[in-house]
């Protein structure tokens, strides 16, 4: 089977050939792998983030579950505003500050925050400016102009270039709804003091999803999957913020890719338990990852399986420091065994790793993880 092939069968509960492994690489590894500066990534994008990212699955040769990151937006969706410009506002050898403005009767507005681009890291947004060393009122800027071969390409025709690249080696997901609506220590007190106007902007936010949604399909090219969770879920919302918030977008998104024919999936870093059994109880969600264990999640893979997995595709969950970070080769190769003792028996598992593989991870680890995958993952 092409990986393609392997993770569309596993998505419709069927068996492939051998479980498919797709450790999650989505950001720091691509983008060191380019040799580029991380600005020239997520800034400049003269390699997109997510052309950088079919580079490695390439390189390494494992199973794209590509979740999201190609940028599929539609301007008469709202979701593409041509008069805001994003501006560097200082630097210096190691990082680059930007701010979003727009330019109004010849005046400039200036979004009150600012996004930070690093050398060697992926960047960090929506900062006080001040604290990141720039002025509130910028005295200077530079307008940034992308200088990618992609700039200036959008919507399906992006959705399709980046699908010819991927070709065989996975598939690739479009994002359409989110799971966290509290997402600060901010927004926990600005909940507690309205909690009225948290849930309209939910309702308001499922409207515009809907629509969303309505136009992904009316797309010749079509995404593999829909994307519509968001990291950390249960870290600044409880259980009953996430019901009261995320889980009606959640839901409803879930129930339209079932009635159309195409897979949904969740992907919420930090703890996961509760959000695993919701999911499979009350939605008809496909996949949910990375089910990471503590200390950063809450999850026991094999208990997670032996209560969820009758109807949840599982994706995870080899620890991403540890293990494949601090781990050599044998370990990987032992803990991917593990994984896959716990959790491929009957099918619908993908091997792959807790959140966000860091950057120095060393390439002959996540070749392990791959050839452990192919010669020891089969399905009973």
């Amino acid at each position: 089977m092409t990986s393609r092939e392997r993770l569309l069968t596993v998505m419709r509960g069927e068996m492939p050939d051998c479980v498919p492994a797709s450790p999650d690489t989505s950001n720091m590894i691509p983008a060191r792998m380019t040799g580029l500066p991380f600005w020239d990534i997520y800034l400049y994008q003269k390699i997109p983030q997510w052309k950088a990212y079919i580079d490695c699955v390439k390189y390494f040769g494992y199973d794209a579950f590509m979740d999201g990151f190609v940028p599929v937006l539609f301007e008469e969706l709202g979701e593409i505003d041509r008069d805001v410009k994003e501006a560097i506002v200082l630097r210096d050898e190691d990082r680059i500050v930007s701010r979003r403005y727009r330019k109004a009767n010849g005046k400039l507005f200036w979004d009150e925050k600012a996004n930070v681009y690093f050398r060697s890291n992926p960047p960090v947004r929506d900062v006080d400016p001040v604290k990141a060393g720039a002025d509130f009122i910028p005295n200077h800027y530079e307008t940034v102009e992308k200088t990618g071969p992609y700039a200036g390409i959008e919507g399906e025709e992006l959705l399709r270039i980046a699908k010819d690249e991927l070709g065989e080696h996975g598939v690739l997901g479009v994002w359409c709804g989110r799971t966290t609506f509290v997402t600060n220590e901010e927004q926990v007190y600005a909940y507690y003091d309205d909690p009225d106007a948290f849930e309209e902007a939910s309702r308001e936010y499922l409207k515009r999803m809907e629509k969303r949604f309505t136009r992904l399909m009316q797309m010749k090219t079509r995404p593999d999957f829909i994307c519509t969770g968001g990291s950390g879920t249960l870290v600044f919302q409880t259980v009953e913020m996430f019901r009261r918030l995320g889980l009606p977008v959640m839901k409803r998104i879930a129930e339209l890719c079932h009635e159309h024919g195409i897979p949904s999936h969740v992907h919420s870093c930090g703890p996961e338990k509760e959000l695993v059994k919701i999911c499979h109880d009350e939605t008809c969600l496909t996949v949910i990852d990375p089910l990471e264990i503590p200390p950063m999640g809450n999850c026991d893979l094999k208990q997670i399986k032996q209560l969820y997995g009758d109807k949840l595709v599982l994706k995870g969950n080899l620890h991403t420091t540890n293990v494949m970070l601090r781990g050599s080769p044998e370990d990987v190769a032992r803990a991917s065994r593990q994984a896959i003792d716990d959790a491929a028996a009957g099918g619908r598992f993908i091997l792959s790793t807790g959140d966000q593989c860091g950057r120095d991870t060393p390439d002959a680890n996540i070749f392990a993880m791959v050839e452990t995958a192919r010669t020891y993952g089969r399905y009973l």
